[in-house]
């Protein structure tokens, strides 16, 4: 599992919770920064910890903005967009 589907499986295990799963989600976020993958689901992340400030930052320097209606919804549609599997 590359590192992107490795975010995207922590978030998720953490049930989009901030916690440690959130915690290891965003470490691997931090070391791809600049990458618009890893910007976009650092974007999520800050969706989930309720910081929309952030999360739109992060969006806006993907050069994305948020397509679904909800966090579980997002979430798969990043899964989908990198093409992988998180189980």
């Amino acid at each position: 599992m590359d590192k992107t589907m490795q975010a995207l499986w922590w978030a998720k295990k953490g049930g989009f919770a901030v916690g440690p799963e959130w915690e290891q989600a965003h470490l691997l976020c931090q070391h791809g920064e600049g990458k618009p993958e890893f910007d976009l689901i650092h974007a999520l992340l800050h969706w989930i910890e309720g910081d929309m400030g952030n999360a739109d930052f992060w969006y806006h320097r993907a050069g994305q903005k948020r397509t679904k209606p909800s966090v579980a919804e997002e979430w798969q549609h990043l899964v989908e967009r990198f093409g992988g599997e998180t189980t």
